[in-house]
């Protein structure tokens, strides 16, 4: 029996050894593919990661793990080191397959060292806990006899290969599955590393959907139809009152256009992996491509409306300007391109990449995210100022109510990053796998109702013009930042008391304006000052 202190340590080792093994894994489907995998080194022992998937059970349909052609090549070199160590003793590699809430019966405690192995050390055999140089594991029947293992070994006098009989180990309970190939012979990692081939097959009771992946199938159907009322109701505005549609509206077109087709993609990628057990690589990468060019058009397009291009300006205030919003967007393309495609791309186990893998591709998306953030409320800042300095109330309003929507999804953002930092870094085993879809479900929400609530508030209408730019509201040139309110009248008055009535007349030569009050009359002439006659 382990104390609880090394049931603690043996937990965290077993879960260390997944996680940072999970980035070996290069599957093409739920079928995991080992063609071409090797062991690695950890602890005591030789460890090929063989999957890792939350499995739902059901007693209607069976779940199961599928062995399929299973097999491990040594080298001449590897088996010539092991006749020459042992004789006739046989090297095996051993498969196990456990369960999270199983993970303590996988590996054991070394009492001389403390330390924790997988293998059996001399004396971890002298108590009988195992036998040495094999695997440590222990079955209960509790459990039903989890964790299960599966041996292949390689002939003794120089085989060359060991393989697995095609079996299929049915699962009975939900949970989040871990398989492990660990071999404990030294010998096998002289010359080249053991190759291995084969693969498994992981099938729960709704599908071939790994558990995380699988209640985001019905989410992004959900999403489409969303995407399709928010296409409906936009482009009925829009063939309404095409007359009246201004730039900045199609460039709104364009990204719910992108919105509509990431979503839908991403159903049909997930529809297509949950009925046949293959992820179409294709359908990924359209998907991963649209999310990451829909973002960062929805991200150049409010940096856009927030300098005023199009309401208060004409352009973006110069050739300069126009290139760093353009050199922001495409880096952001660029790096939310690599993490989608790094995440989701030939993706099959719930643990597709190792978090130091997965934290150098999130960084550069994080930090160009703030770029946008505190650039878009500096440039609304001015405009709103601009435009409450020459009082252009209808403009006023409509930024007002953006700078609102704006403010509102950024606290809601960092909230949900607060929570998803939280529930990953709390979530050492996984045990939560059933709840971590909301993860990208929420990110997903919090765009999509952004962009409805953009879509609200610059929705064609027969106003539309009315909140575009025209040369008569602009006071001075398009590159000076002053925000100057035209404040020259007409006719400079004297000091007038209070006007109870008055009226204004031009001369019959048309060389003078003519107003009368109560006080007195004024006339302006060409080229002069008003003055009282």
């Amino acid at each position: 029996m382990t104390s609880p202190m090394a049931s603690s340590r043996l937990t965290r080792f077993v879960a260390a050894l997944v996680l940072t093994s999970c980035a070996l894994i290069c599957a093409d489907a739920s079928v995991h593919d080992y063609s071409g995998q090797r062991f690695v080194s950890s602890g005591n022992a030789f460890v090929l990661h063989g999957g890792s998937e939350g499995v739902y059970a059901s007693t209607k349909s069976g779940a199961f793990i599928r062995f399929e052609k299973v097999s491990f090549t040594r080298s001449p070199e590897s088996a010539a080191a092991a006749a020459a160590e042992g004789g006739n003793r046989t090297s095996t590699v051993t498969a196990v397959i456990f369960e999270a809430g199983d993970r303590d019966a996988v590996g054991g405690t070394d009492a001389a060292s403390g330390e924790r192995a997988l293998c059996c050390t001399p004396s971890m055999a002298e108590r009988g806990a195992c036998t040495e140089g094999a695997v440590t594991h222990r079955a209960s029947n509790a459990t039903g006899g989890w964790p299960k293992v599966l041996s292949a070994s390689f002939h003794p006098g120089g085989g060359l290969d060991a393989a697995f009989p095609d079996e299929t180990v049915p699962v009975s309970r939900t949970g989040m599955y871990t398989l492990l190939f660990v071999h404990c012979d030294a010998s096998l990692a002289a010359g080249a590393a053991v190759n291995a081939g084969g693969k498994t097959i992981w099938k729960n009771s709704r599908g071939y959907l790994p558990g995380r992946m699988a209640p985001l199938l019905p989410f992004y159907g959900a999403m489409s139809l969303a995407f399709v009322a928010l296409a409906a109701y936009w482009f009925a505005q829009y063939a309404r009152f095409w007359r009246e549609v201004a730039p900045l509206q199609s460039c709104a077109t364009v990204v719910i256009a992108l919105g509509m087709v990431e979503a839908t993609t991403w159903y049909l990628d997930l529809a297509e992996f949950d009925e046949s057990g293959v992820r179409p690589r294709g359908a990924t990468l359209w998907a991963a491509t649209a999310g990451a060019l829909r973002g960062a058009a929805a991200r150049v397009l409010v940096l856009a409306v927030a300098m005023g291009h199009g309401v208060v300006r004409p352009a973006l205030a110069g050739m300069r300007r126009s290139a760093r919003v353009a050199g922001l967007g495409a880096a952001f393309f660029a790096a939310a391109e690599a993490l989608e495609v790094s995440e989701n791309v030939g993706a099959v186990s719930d643990h597709s990449l190792s978090p130091a893998r997965r934290m150098l591709l999130v960084i550069p998306v994080a930090a160009m995210n703030a770029v946008f953030v505190c650039w878009i409320f500096s440039s609304l800042s001015k405009t709103l100022h601009k435009l409450k300095t020459r009082r252009m109330t209808a403009k006023l309003e409509m930024y007002r109510r953006l700078n609102n929507a704006l403010i509102i999804a950024v606290a809601v953002s960092l909230g949900w990053m607060t929570f998803e930092i939280h529930f990953k870094s709390t979530e050492e085993y996984s045990e939560r796998w059933r709840a971590a879809w909301v993860i990208p479900a929420g990110w997903q929400l919090i765009s999509f109702s952004l962009l409805c609530a953009i879509c609200l508030i610059w929705a064609p209408s027969h106003t539309s013009t009315r909140y575009a730019y025209s040369e008569e509201e602009e006071d001075g040139e398009e590159d000076v930042d002053r925000d100057l309110e035209d404040t020259r009248p007409l006719i400079r008055p004297g000091p007038l008391s209070y006007v109870d009535t008055w009226a204004i007349s031009v001369s019959q030569d048309a060389t003078k304006i003519i107003l009368r009050t109560d006080s007195g009359v004024y006339a302006k002439a060409a080229g002069d000052g008003g003055k009282r006659v």
